[in-house]
Formats: structure tokens, sequence, C-alpha cells
């Protein structure tokens, strides 16, 4: 098996939690993906920066990120997979508001401002979370060059009509799972 199938496998098996939760969006669903136990996961975090990595291989960034907590861990994960390569990337954590204190930075790590940007998140059900961390990103002067999830629960058409490529690394089909 390779490292996309090898990611489904610990995706279908730690983070695919079956029972009644109401997800982010406010939207009910029979069962949830979880993927922090996937993306804190000390053999599965290194498939998602490789995983990804491949997924956007033909897009042209150099840093990656999105809106904590979701994002987090999978820019980390193709940071820490893209080192020692000819295309290392640097990764940034977008807050839900900016600090009141210190720099009062929005987003953190290296600056963005003249960078392209990849924005990344875990799972997207509406585009809501990372549709936001763009809109903070273009604020302080990135170029966001695509969107890119691990799942795919259904964003995909809001962060196109937001004029922004968009790939999933799964579909819900792919798990095994229905909408």
């Amino acid at each position: 098996m390779g490292d996309h199938d090898d990611l489904r496998k610990f995706i279908t098996d730690l983070a695919v939690v079956h029972g009644r939760v109401v997800l982010s969006s406010g939207r009910e669903a029979d069962w949830y993906v979880d993927l922090r136990r996937v993306t804190l996961h000390h053999q599965a975090a290194p498939l998602i920066g490789r995983v990804m990595r491949d997924l956007t291989a033909d897009w042209a960034y150099d840093a990656v990120g999105g809106l904590t907590l979701g994002a987090d861990p999978v820019a980390v994960a193709m940071l820490h997979a893209s080192a020692g390569t000819d295309r290392p990337l640097d990764a940034f954590v977008v807050r839900k508001a900016g600090k009141a204190h210190g720099l009062q930075r929005r987003i953190e790590g290296p600056d963005v401002a003249g960078r392209r940007v990849l924005a990344v998140e875990d799972t997207s059900t509406t585009g809501g979370s990372v549709l936001t961390a763009i809109e903070a990103l273009r604020e302080a002067g990135a170029e966001v060059v695509g969107v890119a999830v691990i799942v795919d629960r259904g964003a995909g058409d809001a962060v196109r009509a937001a004029g922004l490529p968009y790939r999933a690394a799964y579909t819900l089909a792919d798990l095994g799972l229905v909408a």
C-alpha cells in the first residue's frame, strides 16, 4: 500500500465516529470525521504531509496554513514533509481574531505578505473556516493559490464560487460514507 491508501486506513479506523453530532456549520450528521485523531497521530501525521504535498504538487506556493485549529497540524505536517526537499515550505496559523496584546497579529509565523500561499483545512463542510482564513490572508497581502483539505464534506462549491481552485485528498465516498 502507498501513502494515500495508508492514510485512508488511518482515517477510517481512527477518525470516523458514528453517532448523532452537530457540525461547526450547525448541520447535524449521523457520523463525524474527527481528523484530529489522525492529524495528531505519530504515524499518520507524516503521511498527511506527504499526501497533501502530492495532492498540490503542481501548484506554486511557498507557505501553507489556515484557520486554527483544523489547519494547524495539516500545515505543520506539510512543513515537515518538505524539509530537505528542493521545495521547502513555511507554515502559518490564522487566528479567528487578532490578538489584543503583543504584536497583535492575526497570522502567526513567517510573514505572508507578497507570498504565494496554500490554504488548508482538515475537513470542510461549508467552507466557512477556510474562507475566513482566505479573507485574513488576502488582507495581509498574501496571494492564495488554492485550497486543499484532507476530507471534503461538501465545501468545494463554496470555495470555487469564491474563485479558488479546490482539492481534497478524500471524498466521503472514498471513506465509505454518505452525505
